[in-house]
């Protein structure tokens, strides 16, 4: 039998506290050579200074008095609607920039500090959200209607109350999410429906199916005039025309087909607007950018540019082995709000709608002076590129470190990581800023279908091959919550702009909405 050691005693327990109150007391100390530091706010994505250097005792410097130097700098220490900042100290985006800037900066640069006060600290900073999304930890409904698998869905841009799902039973459902009840069937397609959309203002819903057509439906499921023919071959993907970027009534809309051609729809004639074609193979995705860019990506193992507005190809992207799955937006989270703002909602009148959303698009695009989209490329070929596609035909990193092939990539809201997820079952986080691994968030035993941010950039939600669903914390790269239900794999996952809600679908035809 094992011997079992006894409990420390009391006077152990008390002398074990002693010891480490003086070792926090030792590594807290600051040496009486150490007066003013000098700091200086940097932005995070382009690296530019964005003020003066400012003097601090470092006794005081405090994340909470560093956060109201960084608000003083911009005028804003007073504003009615303050924009918080989150703050980055060497090194960026590690595990230990939780343990405080103060502490970082008295354990790794006490010596000089301690010779010179004309070092000078570099403090990084990037803007976040406003409010706090909470961990989604219960399935509030789970709702049967379909009468195939689920293969993709997508929340209303308003709020998490519709939900839109597509099905291999060739219909397309809306969902009352605050019920849990059915609204309407969108009958009309005689084949699986690969791919569905809502229109950045939502009055349209779009639905692409592999009987080769796209139909627009009203927001209460009736058809928008007749089916959109034209595509020899399954449509694989959709994307709108960014809200700021369209003309005052006359919406356009872009599928994609296995025929290898783009079709760019006048969705309020029901017409063919034009047709991007230069592609050798299947088109997997496309996405229309909020400065006049359209990206696809295709099994030729090339990316394409294309000028929105004339329909000539402007660069081709070539760096990946394989079949090119998915591509992903720095500007995904924007354009899909459009002029809404997750907390404070958005205007009434249209005018006032399109001004706001070019802020919201331009201040999601901003690095330093330059309004920038950054891309992202998933492949069959285990790797994903990032890009600035109008800069350069080269990439700004490769990512490598999937074992399998990559099916989907996103972009966190606040543009400071990308996530993927991979058939390898794991997801994995890298900098948006470089494409450098940041970490791996392990757990699920089978493969990874599709990963969503939350609104807020400090939760992600993965679906998986396994039948369940995973919420994980972003910057500490564990699990929060295990989601599991499903009685088959979950292929399709949404988060909604409001962060209220995550539904999943997949191969048991159920909708499961969580909350928290």
């Amino acid at each position: 039998m094992a011997t079992v050691l006894p409990p420390p005693s009391k006077r152990q327990r008390l002398a074990a506290e002693s010891r480490a109150r003086e070792e926090e007391e030792e590594r807290n100390h600051i040496p009486d050579s150490v007066g003013p530091v000098r700091l200086r706010f940097h932005d995070h994505a382009s690296g530019e200074a964005t003020g003066p250097p400012v003097y601090i005792e470092l006794k005081d410097a405090t994340l909470q008095n560093l956060e109201t130097l960084s608000d003083s700098i911009d005028g804003r220490e007073f504003a009615l609607k303050r924009i918080p900042y989150k703050l980055f100290y060497q090194p960026l985006l590690t595990e230990n920039e939780q343990d405080g800037l103060y502490q970082s900066m008295l354990h790794s640069d006490r010596q000089s500090l301690a010779s010179s006060t004309e070092t000078e600290i570099t403090i990084k900073r990037a803007p976040q959200a406003i409010f706090r999304v909470k961990a989604v930890t219960r399935c509030s409904s789970s709702i049967s209607g379909h009468g195939s698998t689920i293969l993709c869905m997508q929340f209303s841009p308003e709020s998490s109350s519709r939900l839109l799902t597509g099905s291999g039973d060739a219909t397309a459902r809306i969902w009352d999410c605050d019920t849990g009840t059915p609204v309407t069937t969108l009958k009309g397609h005689t084949d699986w429906i690969f791919t569905v959309s809502w229109s950045p203002d939502n009055s349209m819903i779009a639905t692409g199916s592999k009987d080769k057509t796209v139909r627009l439906w009203d927001p209460q499921g009736k058809p928008f005039g007749g089916p959109l023919t034209g595509h020899t071959k399954a449509v694989r993907n959709l994307s709108w025309e960014p809200y700021h970027a369209q003309q005052p009534g006359r919406p356009r809309l872009a599928s994609c087909s296995q025929d290898g051609t783009v079709r760019i729809w006048d969705a309020r004639g029901c017409r063919i607007d034009m047709v991007l074609s230069g592609h050798s193979a299947s088109v997997t995705c496309v996405k229309w950018g909020g400065l006049g860019q359209i990206y696809t990506a295709s099994q030729d193992k090339t990316i394409k540019v294309w000028d929105a507005a004339k329909g000539t190809l402007i660069n081709t992207l070539q760096s990946h082995a394989h079949w090119v799955n998915h591509l992903a937006l720095s500007t995904d989270f924007a354009l899909r709000n459009a002029f809404r703002d997750p907390k404070f909602g958005g205007p009434k009148y249209e005018s006032d709608r399109r001004i706001a959303a070019k802020r919201n698009f331009e201040d999601a695009a901003r690095i330093g002076k330059k309004l920038v989209e950054r891309l992202a490329s998933a492949s069959d070929d285990c790797t994903m590129y990032l890009w600035e596609p109008l800069t350069t035909t080269q990439p700004l990193g490769r990512m490598i470190g999937h074992q399998k092939v990559v099916n989907h990539v996103t972009f966190s809201p606040d543009g400071l990581y990308i996530a993927s997820a991979g058939f390898d079952n794991h997801v994995k986080l890298w900098s948006a800023t470089d494409g450098r691994f940041v970490r791996t968030l392990r757990g699920h035993v089978g493969a990874v279908y599709q990963c969503c941010f939350s609104a807020d950039s400090r939760l992600l939600v993965s679906s998986s091959k396994d039948t369940t669903v995973k919420v994980w914390g972003v910057e500490s790269g564990k699990l929060a919550e295990d989601l599991p239900g499903h009685q088959g794999e979950v292929f399709a996952l949404d988060w909604s702009a409001d962060g209220g809600r995550v539904a999943s679908g997949g191969a048991d035809k159920t909708v499961k909405l969580w909350s928290h």
